[in-house]
């Protein structure tokens, strides 16, 4: 039987700019993540999903690869990349790296010579290139980065771009585009890789002559991950988790099917307001799409393209979806702190996987005043200053020490770390009973030891209280305003932050057996 250990796992995300800094230029790399796996091996994670490492130009964080094979020299080598994997899995860790088949930079080699060859080559067929209407663009399609989504060549022609400018979109109607992504997934497995993320998976097939904008979901798209199935499962215990932000549950199931992907990202669970039938419904409607399918659901609470959940569960309305960040609203860290644990221990309980995106173990908030001109992400620009992205959640890690760059690196990060993460490092929290890294390291190790397969069973509880049981444990959530009595018990054994004379209190989550 094929090894599927990611049918339980927790992963943790690391984006690459942001973890650690090993050559004290201020930008993460290979060296820093390497020093500091011992500490996501006592974490308890048992993969580690990497954000785009290829060179780029970050136009987009490096979501504009201009070579699929290689690894940006900020970071490293690909020599370097090698010795990580081969070190992480010495300690038990996978690594799962993330692909980006829907659009390539504007300096990969393949670009670089659409543009020279001109309108009707091979080369631009690669591309979605078209002459405009008159003198504007083939159609009225938008950016979901803002603003047009069509940006014009010296010869007249446009080329499609659902990002920014600066990523073009690949044909996947052409089989050269097809097989190229065949042979750089071939590249990655052969070297060790145990899983890959599929970037803006729904996406890849556009309708150019629709009135509409129709690029999202067309059938077409899973001919082509039944293909790339077809070449991971001659890699044994290998697996893609794709993103695919989709209100269509039975549409999300269909990239679920046993012939191609085996894991996808589960937004709906992220999306959820603070409220007990939101995530209980959440909860059942992820249940309800997986297990008809024997897919695994996946859990995540944050990452890189979302506000961070301490700010998130802060604040008054804490619903969220993928275009509306919410910047500028009222902010009680201690109210988000304390949900943000709840919803951790919450989360963790749950049957399937788990992604815990870097600094959440360490309760990092939003930060929410960066200067303007440090900004990097490509949507403050180009929303005009009215949506200010997402470098808030992306701020380098605080490890230790009383002021930046917290033990990040020597050199002065790529964007500036708040005095007050003082409080927040890892060191500051290492020995500390009650901070949050500590309640992430028990939960995952007791995680890992008591829950099995995908069984859960929901119990009669109060108003605005979630209980349910797995296979040796009880999970209490309480999200009303007033502390519960926990249900008869033997043992508890955890809580997410102390009961009040044997009582659960408001936005506290407990285990109990």
């Amino acid at each position: 039987m094929a090894d599927e250990w990611w049918r339980g796992a927790a992963i943790y995300q690391v984006y690459l700019r942001s973890f650690a800094d090993g050559d004290d230029d201020g930008v993460g790399d290979l060296a820093g993540l390497r020093a500091k796996l011992p500490y996501l091996a006592d974490l308890g994670i048992d993969a580690i999903w990497l954000n785009p490492w290829y060179p780029s130009p970050m136009a987009d964080g490096g979501y504009d690869v201009a070579d699929y094979r290689a690894i940006d020299p900020a970071f490293g080598t690909l020599a370097d990349a090698e010795a990580y994997i081969a070190q992480a899995h010495t300690l038990g860790i996978r690594t799962i790296i993330d692909i980006v088949p829907n659009h390539g930079s504007d300096q990969q080699d393949w670009f670089v010579q659409a543009l020279a060859a001109g309108p009707g080559s091979p080369e631009r067929e690669r591309f979605l290139f078209r002459p405009g209407r008159g003198d504007g663009p083939p159609n009225d399609w938008q950016s979901i980065f803002n603003g047009p989504a069509w940006t014009q060549v010296a010869d007249g022609e446009w080329y499609l771009h659902l990002f920014a400018p600066e990523q073009p979109d690949f044909n996947w109607r052409n089989p050269e585009v097809v097989e190229e992504f065949h042979d750089i997934l071939r590249f990655w497995l052969d070297r060790g890789v145990d899983g890959i993320r599929i970037d803006s998976a729904a996406v890849l097939f556009k309708d150019l002559d629709s009135v509409e904008e129709s690029y999202t979901d067309h059938d077409e798209v899973h001919e082509v991950y039944r293909g790339w199935r077809r070449i991971s499962d001659a890699y044994d215990g290998r697996f893609f988790v794709g993103e695919m932000w989709m209100p269509d549950q039975e549409r999300f199931a269909r990239y679920l099917r046993p012939d191609e992907m085996q894991t996808a990202f589960n937004f709906d669970f992220l999306s959820r307001p603070w409220e007990a039938a939101e995530l209980r419904a959440s909860i059942d409607l992820t249940l309800s799409t997986h297990v008809p399918i024997g897919a695994p659901p996946t859990w995540v609470l944050s990452n890189h393209d979302v506000t961070r959940p301490v700010t998130k569960y802060g604040r008054p309305d804490t619903s969220f979806s993928h275009q509306d960040r919410k910047h500028g609203m009222p902010t009680d860290l201690v109210l988000g702190e304390r949900r943000a644990r709840a919803a951790a221990l919450l989360a963790m309980a749950l049957p399937g996987g788990l992604y815990v995106y870097q600094g959440e173990e360490l309760g990092l908030p939003e930060v929410e005043d960066l200067p303007d001109e440090v900004l990097q992400d490509p949507i403050f620009a180009r929303s005009g200053g009215t949506d200010r992205g997402r470098d808030g959640c992306r701020v380098p890690l605080p490890w230790s020490g009383q002021e930046p760059p917290f033990g990040f690196g020597s050199g002065t990060p790529w964007l500036p770390q708040p005095a007050d993460w003082k409080n927040l490092t890892a060191e500051s929290q290492q020995d500390d009973q009650n901070s949050m890294l500590t309640l992430y390291r028990t939960g995952l190790r007791l995680r890992r030891g008591l829950l099995g397969d995908g069984t859960l069973t929901w119990r009669d509880a109060p108003a605005d209280v979630l209980v349910f049981e797995r296979e040796n444990l009880t999970c209490i959530t309480n999200l009303s305003t007033a502390p519960v009595d926990l249900p008869p018990h033997e043992e508890v054994l955890l809580t997410s932050i102390p009961l009040d004379d044997g009582r659960l209190p408001a936005d506290a989550t407990a285990w109990i057996r």
